[in-house]
C-alpha cells in the first residue's frame, strides 16, 4: 500500500461524506414539503440543520486530498481536475449563500406559523427554490465530477458534464418545488 493509495481512500470517504450528507438532505426536503403541521416539519428541519455542517468536511477532504493526488500523479493545468475544482468552489458558496439562507427563512416561517398545521406561508417556504436548486443542483454538480473523474475527458468535456449535472439537477429540483395538484385546485377555487 502506498500513501497515494491512502490518499485516494480518503478522498473517496470524503465523497461519500457529501453524498452521505446530501441523501438525507433529500429525505428532509421531502419529508418538508409533505409536512402538515408543524409538529410534522420541525424534526425534518432540525435534520437538516444539523446535516449541513459536513459538507465543510466533505469540500475540505475532497480539495485536500485531491490536491495531493494532483501533485503526486498528475499536474495541476489538467482540464478535468481544474473544473472539478472550480465545482468544490461552486459548492462551497452555494450552499451557504443559496441552501443556508433559504433554510433560515424556512426556519422563520415556521416560528412564525406557531404550533398546528402549516399556513400558506409555511407551506411555500418548504418548497424554496432555494432550498431544492441548491441541493439538486450540487448533486448534479457532484455526479458530472464523478464522471469526469472516472472517463478523464478533456476540459470541455469536463465542463459540459458539470453544466449538464447541474441543469438536470436544477430542473428537477424546479419541478419537485410545485406546489401539489390539490392545493393549487384549492386555491383556484372560489371559497363559499
Amino acid at each position: 500500500m502506498d500513501t497515494y493509495h491512502v490518499v485516494l481512500y480518503i478522498h473517496l470517504l470524503a465523497l461519500f461524506v457529501g453524498v452521505g450528507a446530501a441523501a438525507v438532505l433529500v429525505v428532509c426536503l421531502f419529508k418538508l414539503r409533505s409536512a402538515q403541521t408543524l409538529s410534522d416539519a420541525v424534526p425534518w428541519g432540525a435534520v437538516a440543520g444539523k446535516t449541513g455542517r459536513a459538507f465543510p468536511i466533505a469540500i475540505l477532504g475532497l480539495f485536500g486530498s485531491g490536491a495531493y493526488m494532483t501533485t503526486d500523479v498528475w499536474t495541476w493545468n489538467t482540464g478535468w481536475i481544474d473544473v472539478a475544482i472550480a465545482g468544490l468552489v461552486i459548492l462551497a458558496l452555494q450552499g451557504p449563500l443559496v441552501g443556508e439562507r433559504a433554510g433560515k427563512k424556512l426556519e422563520q416561517a415556521l416560528h412564525e406559523n406557531g404550533p398546528g398545521p402549516l399556513g400558506e406561508r409555511a407551506r411555500r417556504m418548504t418548497r424554496h427554490r432555494g432550498l431544492w436548486v441548491s441541493e439538486f443542483s450540487a448533486i448534479g454538480i457532484v455526479l458530472g465530477v464523478v464522471w469526469n473523474m472516472t472517463e478523464k475527458p478533456g476540459t470541455a468535456s469536463s465542463i459540459a458534464a458539470v453544466v449538464v449535472g447541474y441543469a438536470v439537477g436544477a430542473l428537477l429540483a424546479v419541478h419537485f418545488t410545485r406546489a401539489p395538484a390539490e392545493e393549487l385546485a384549492a386555491v383556484a377555487e372560489p371559497s363559499a
